[in-house]
């Protein structure tokens, strides 16, 4: 099959073996694949993104640089074939939490692994119990956006905010926006979104933010700060990639804020201990979500709940990917790219 193949630290488009289901799970061709922030960073930073999960006891995300992988976990696909004594419906569409299991029980995650080739090529294996069928009426290429916004509707439903809460989104990419929306179904108010693209940060008050911020203009805790009421507690989701941030945001919040880091820095960071001891301040490190998040995601976007069409800038076939990623480094003109093989 054709792939988008992760090689030399390059991308190049060549013919990679096809994959082969084992018991209990699918083969699957893919429809469309986001290209997400952490691609670019295992792509920029693989040493580092490799030596993470060795030093964090977190083998999923482990693999050979020196082999091929093909990347890209934020999948539609339609099932074409199943491994032994799997129960499939050919032809159906479907979603899936990028994870599948090898013949000794590992786990991988799809698209970081030399064994489970990811989106960005024709074919997949995905694990069965991971699918999730995409309603008839909803555009398969669409529903693809459902991973990524159920990150940022999982990491603010882990927190159990309501509306007596206020929270402030920093990055608007596909995760952020996740979180604006999700906090505006909860009724939080206010809510801040704070993002350098003007496109990014249209899309944030389309989703229910009341203010958007140019960071570049104006610092989001201030604008918070002339917006919320007296004693209301602030959540703080940070879905940005930036050294530095962590340790400022510390200095700028409010006691007892909590704040969450899901943008991953792939660097040594820095951040002053004793300003968030004597603040009470609450970090929490976002990695997994409540899983029924993600099914509920692709709900919202069936019923029209998030309008995720609109966040789809760009469409590339496989020739297009490593132009794509390119693009995506000054975000400015992109919300979601997606690719797809057919193109």
């Amino acid at each position: 099959m054709r792939a988008v193949v992760m090689r030399n630290r390059t991308l190049v488009v060549d013919e990679v073996p096809e994959p082969v289901p084992g018991p209990g799970q699918v083969l699957v061709e893919t429809i469309a694949c986001g290209i997400c922030g952490s691609d670019k960073q295992a792509l920029d930073y693989t040493d580092e993104f490799l030596q993470a999960s060795r030093d964090s006891g977190v083998p999923t995300f482990l693999f050979d640089p020196h082999r091929d992988v093909v990347m890209g976990h934020e999948l539609a696909a339609r099932v074409i074939g199943a491994g032994p004594d799997t129960p499939f419906v050919e032809g159906q569409n479907v979603v899936a939490l990028p994870w599948a299991l090898d013949t000794a029980g590992g786990i991988h995650g799809v698209g970081y692994s030399n064994e489970f080739p990811g989106g960005y090529g024709e074919r997949m294996v995905l694990q069965a119990m991971a699918l999730e069928p995409i309603p008839e009426h909803v555009p398969p290429h669409v529903a693809a956006m459902t991973e990524p916004l159920a990150v940022g509707f999982g990491n603010v439903a882990r927190t159990g905010i309501g509306p007596e809460g206020t929270g402030i989104v920093i990055g608007c990419g596909p995760v952020g926006l996740g979180a604006v929306a999700a906090l505006a179904e909860r009724g939080v108010a206010p809510i801040v979104a704070s993002d350098p693209s003007k496109l990014r940060r249209e899309a944030a008050q389309r989703l229910g933010a009341h203010r958007i911020v140019d960071p570049a203009r104006e610092d989001p805790i201030e604008v918070w700060r002339e917006l919320a009421a007296p004693g209301q507690k602030l959540h703080v989701w940070v879905c940005a990639s930036v050294p530095g941030l962590l340790n400022d945001l510390m200095y700028k919040v409010p006691r007892e804020t909590v704040i969450l880091q899901i943008g991953a820095v792939m660097t040594d960071d820095v951040i002053r201990p004793i300003v968030g001891i004597y603040k009470d301040i609450s970090l929490q490190m976002c990695m997994v979500y409540p899983h029924e998040e993600y099914a509920k995601t692709l709900h919202r976007i069936a019923d029209g709940t998030v309008d995720a069409a609109s966040l789809i800038t760009d469409e590339v076939g496989l020739d297009g990917v490593a132009g794509a990623i390119e693009s995506l480094r000054n975000p400015d003109d992109h919300i979601q790219i997606l690719v797809r093989p057919e193109l």
